[in-house]
């Protein structure tokens, strides 16, 4: 069985993994989970961004739902390369490295979007845009795995997908206050993406490599140091060491891993892994990139429309809360399910709700406050699941070509609403959307218990 490697100068003892594993949370990791957070955060800003951006350029350039469509998806074929790109980077040259350069990439390119005057250089550039975004996440994620301490992993991953909620908070606000503000509200709204661009700095200079990519490397010095530098943090909420209250569970032997994501011991949950990404990422961004367009379509101002968006934006913090919570009280699996299957009810929900020639806003509200409360949720979940999955040795490759995948339904959602918005006349047109959106979220509930239950597995 593949061992991470002793402390230096030493023959017995803890590894360096179990020396992580047992720690209390303390303030490096708190500085990790903000710094990585933030970029996070800064993430879910530029995606959506986009949903406010195209609900104005339908009315300023007439663009039709076909245009519309391709502006939504273009990024999402960026995040897919970018995905699988960044997942097989990171286990080469580093998570750190990757992150900050993720960064750099869609921040540049999102402040260039605020000053195209063409549809095609919009479209070209937020391609850019999607390669950056989509290698950050599951990046990020992997970096945060890492170093969580094992018995509160899962949750500290939940924490750090809360920060898209934050994210899509601040491209509400800015939606709300900046796009209807003028007819150039969405070019400043693109120019504010810039800061991610800006953050790169930090990201590159304060966050710790992976000990783990460390290690791999052939670089104990620095692995050594960076474990030192968290065993010598102050503790926080009155933590204290776990290792000597809960020895770690036996896990499968890293070896398996080192054959491919694909390999006997692996293909089960990659499969399973895949679908539930396939199925959450149409359903989601389907939803939510066309949510402002569609409520203006349905008769509300833009202003109007903008600001039932925002409302219905804010229930996905506490949905979040809610998903860290019960990740380490009924486990992965369970937590992820629930929520699934709470976002399948709710699609369905919203879609009765918004249609017919009168539509009350009180309902519309609700039913989408409850889909962002679920379907965030699980997302959360799906994050924390993902890295435990995997050993080492595959870990960023495993994460990243479940992204991937993921991202080839997020290029399908967007163009799918129009043909669903057909399907369903103009009497069922948005409950056909929805319905779709929903049967999805199900699927993506059954498939999650092909995965492996990890909660108070050690890291391999």
């Amino acid at each position: 069985m593949h061992q991470t490697p002793r402390p230096a100068g030493s023959t017995a003892g803890p590894t360096r993994t179990e020396r992580l594993d047992g720690l209390p949370f303390n303030t490096q990791h708190r500085k990790l989970l903000v710094g990585s957070g933030v970029g996070w955060a800064l993430d879910a800003m530029d995606v959506g961004l986009v949903s406010f951006v195209m609900a104005a350029l339908a009315q300023q350039w007439g663009l039709g739902a076909g245009q519309l469509s391709l502006l939504a998806s273009i990024g999402f074929v960026g995040m897919a390369v970018g995905a699988g790109l960044g997942g097989l980077l990171a286990d080469r040259i580093g998570r750190r490295q990757v992150f900050a350069l993720t960064l750099l990439v869609y921040g540049l390119a999102t402040g260039a979007s605020a000053l195209v005057g063409t549809l095609a250089a919009l479209v070209a550039l937020r391609f850019v845009v999607g390669l950056g975004l989509g290698a950050e996440l599951p990046v990020a994620s992997t970096l945060v795995s890492e170093y969580a301490p094992r018995r509160i992993r899962g949750r500290l991953v939940v924490i750090l997908e809360s920060f898209w909620a934050v994210g899509w908070i601040l491209a509400a606000l800015v939606g709300y206050f900046v796009v209807p503000s003028s007819e150039e509200g969405w070019r400043w709204a693109l120019a504010i993406g810039v800061l991610p661009a800006l953050y790169a700095v930090v990201v590159r200079r304060a966050l710790p490599e992976s000990v783990r990519f460390l290690e791999g490397a052939g670089r104990a010095d620095e692995a050594e140091e960076a474990v030192r530098a968290f065993e010598r943090a102050r503790p926080l909420g009155g933590g204290r060491s776990e290792a000597a209250e809960e020895p770690p569970s036996a896990a499968p032997d890293a070896a398996e891993g080192a054959r491919g994501i694909w390999s006997a011991a692996l293909r089960r949950r990659t499969a399973a892994l895949w679908t539930v990404w396939f199925c959450i990422n149409f359903a989601y961004y389907g939803a939510f990139t066309w949510l402002p367009t569609l409520l203006v379509q349905q008769g509300f101002t833009l202003t109007r429309s903008f600001g039932y968006v925002l409302i219905i934006t804010l229930a996905q913090l506490p949905g979040y809360a809610v998903a860290a919570w019960l990740i380490e009280v009924w486990g992965r699996r369970i937590t992820l399910a629930v929520f699934l299957a709470g976002s399948a009810v709710s699609a369905v929900l919203f879609g009765i709700a918004s249609m017919g020639t009168v539509v009350i806003a009180w309902q519309v509200i609700g039913a989408g406050m409850a889909l962002s409360f679920f379907n965030l949720g699980a997302w959360g979940a799906l994050y924390a699941i993902g890295p435990e999955l995997y050993p080492t040795s595959v870990r960023g490759t495993g994460t990243g070509a479940a992204a991937a995948f993921g991202r080839v339904a997020s290029i399908l959602a967007p163009l799918s609403v129009p043909l669903l918005l057909r399907l369903g006349g103009e009497r069922y047109d948005l409950i056909a959307v929805f319905a779709a959106f929903g049967a999805a979220f199900l699927l993506a509930a059954l498939a999650t218990f092909a995965m492996p239950e990890q909660r108070g597995r050690a890291l391999r």
